[in-house]
């Protein structure tokens, strides 16, 4: 490895769920490197609550099984799962189609095809075990620039108003889409909008939801009920991202939460009884957003800062997941090999590796939107024919399983105890 002398080996531009993630996959598989997170939120992990207590108007993140599979190898997921509603159904729907496919953990001979999970529950989870790493915090605080130096890059970091640098030999920008980081680095991203918005929110239903999940297409826009609330009991909240166009978007959020829940039950249906409560409303507009080349010598992106998907399908978080570990592969392989992690021979095999799993994962997402988005006859009749044939193909709805599960593609080999760099495959 270069022995240029650095601050620290890795800076990770931001502390959410992304960066914290790969802070602590970095502490466990790759515990030779130094690494420093920066985020501009004043967090402290030796100020953390004693206790959790969930709110009703949390925001949750759908999870894979095999982002369950990633945090039981990174030792968090015992903690995570205290929190974390499994998904033991999912149900697709087209409405005022006949068309459904349905798919159901026990045919897979798996306890749950996925599980949803406070975000707070899950910063709290990953804060908590690293409280017991090496990983330094710079918080709050932000990166403002980079540049080349010898052996790795010159980071400018903001804190408590006044400006210091850092060297590193690599930089991990994770702070999200809407930093202005990138940009300022000069990435350029690939924006194409949905012409809709994401409305999320927190629901009650008279029926349970029987740990079921709903994947319910409407000509206004496609919408997610996502079973929260208890990891035991089947309960009767529910998770919903509703999309809807700017027009719609503003009436809806015009209404009274009464209101709120009869325009929702015309949407979706009885499927889950009555709705009989709203939670606290957050609403974004929904883009594609893709990047061509997310690493450079020295600097590289993941997670919504590389790529950001429609939220419907559930696999944006699974997606990053997939790829911070196939960056912490990488980083293991050039630690191993005295390669320093800065350069572009490193990075540019991350982006060729992980670069299949988003372009067929964007495809998969977009494709559906698409799809359901027609409302031609011949289309809609197609759709319900695809629909009936992915429940009734053993093939195909094996296909659509591993897509829902995130268990389809290549797999990051890692281990504290070794490492191999062979891609393995798992479409059999």
């Amino acid at each position: 490895m270069n022995t240029e002398r650095v601050d620290t080996d890795l800076i990770i531009a931001g502390g959410g769920l992304a960066g914290a993630t790969l802070a602590l996959a970095l502490s466990r598989l790759v515990p030779e490197l130094k690494v420093t997170v920066v985020e501009a939120f004043p967090l402290s992990p030796e100020a953390l609550p004693e206790d959790y207590q969930p709110s009703y108007d949390s925001r949750s993140t759908a999870l894979a099984w095999g982002s369950r599979l990633i945090f039981d190898q990174l030792g968090l997921w015992p903690q995570l799962s205290e929190h974390a509603t499994p998904i033991r159904h999912i149900h697709v729907s087209d409405r005022g189609r006949f068309g459904a496919t349905r798919l159901h953990a026990n045919e897979h001979g798996q306890d749950a095809l996925g599980y949803v999970a406070d975000n707070r529950w899950m910063g709290l989870c990953l804060m908590r075990a690293l409280l017991d790493t090496r990983v330094s915090w710079q918080a709050p605080a932000q990166v403002e620039g980079m540049k080349p130096v010898a052996g790795g890059v010159r980071v400018d970091i903001r804190k408590d108003g006044a400006q210091k640098e850092l060297t590193a030999r690599c930089l991990v920008i994770a702070d999200g889409g809407r930093s202005g980081l990138r940009e300022k680095l000069g990435f350029v991203a690939r924006t194409e909008a949905y012409g809709q918005n994401a409305l999320i929110a927190n629901v009650s239903t008279s029926d349970s939801h029987q740990f079921t999940a709903y994947e319910r297409f409407t000509e206004a826009g496609p919408m997610a009920l996502l079973p929260h609330g208890s990891p035991k009991r089947p309960g009767h909240q529910s998770a919903l991202v509703w999309t809807l166009k700017d027009e719609a978007l503003a009436e809806t959020l015009s209404l009274s939460d009464e209101q709120k829940c009869q325009k929702l039950q015309e949407r979706f249906g009885w499927r889950l009884g009555r709705f009989t409560h709203i939670g606290q409303c957050h609403h974004y507009p929904l883009n594609l957003t893709t990047i061509d080349e997310p690493a450079r010598p020295g600097v590289v992106l993941v997670g919504n800062a590389a790529h950001a998907l429609h939220p419907v399908a559930g696999q944006g978080f699974n997606l990053a997941l997939r790829g911070l570990m196939t960056l912490v592969e990488q980083f293991r392989r050039a630690v191993d090999e005295g390669i320093s992690i800065g350069e572009l021979s490193v990075l540019g095999r991350y982006q060729q590796l992980h670069r299949q799993d988003w372009q067929q994962t964007v495809q998969f997402s977009d494709s559906l939107i698409r799809i359901f988005g027609q409302p031609l006859a011949p289309v809609a009749a197609a759709r319900d024919a695809g629909l009936v044939g992915l429940d009734l193909l053993p093939g195909a709805k094996r296909w659509f399983a591993r897509k829902a599960m995130g268990t389809g593609g290549r797999k990051p080999l890692v281990g504290s105890g070794g490492s191999s760099f062979e891609a393995e495959k798992h479409d059999r």
